[in-house]
């Protein structure tokens, strides 16, 4: 709430360089803001009296609305990347997938690998658990193992994450 809109009676008062004023009536500060040709902001409304603040209500939105901009653009966002494995899968398919593991990783994404069990290759899941231990081992020094494999209906699941430097 910004000069008129604040309804307490008395507020603890804070100047336009921080330093406290102390309690008074809200029409003085008002006028004190006036006067410095600034809005008085209730900055805590909940304390007892609200404390007020004098300030450029208009430049302090402008630069809180550009650090939250700017926290934006530097955050990063982790995707979780899939690679597909078959039971059955040849080395040379094998050796394909798991650059893709790796480059996914090196691009700082969650990399979730999975076995995918058709028809009656199910009942020989220990098949899935040595392919996705594979992986486990030859990635252990770039990794951590977020979620260990375990088979969910079909499919064999590990998660993968790149270790933070």
């Amino acid at each position: 709430m910004i000069n008129d809109e604040i309804r307490a009676k008395e507020v603890r008062l804070v100047g336009a360089e921080g330093e406290q004023i102390g309690i008074t009536p809200i029409r003085e500060a008002l006028q004190m803001a006036i006067d410095l040709n600034l809005d008085l902001v209730n900055v805590a409304p909940q304390a007892k009296p609200p404390v007020c603040r004098i300030m450029d209500y208009g430049k302090f939105r402008y630069e809180t609305q550009k650090k939250e901009k700017e926290a934006r653009k530097n955050q990063k966002i982790v995707d979780i990347k899939e690679v597909w494995f078959r039971a059955n899968i040849e080395e040379h398919d094998y050796q394909t997938k798991f650059r893709n593991v790796l480059k996914f990783l090196g691009e700082g994404d969650k990399v979730k690998c999975s076995v995918r069990f058709r028809g009656r290759e199910i009942t020989h899941a220990s098949i899935g658990q040595k392919i996705l231990e594979r992986v486990k081992n030859e990635v252990a020094d770039i990794t951590v193992v977020e979620r260990q494999p375990k088979l969910e209906g079909r499919s064999m699941i590990m998660i993968l994450a790149p270790k933070q430097q």
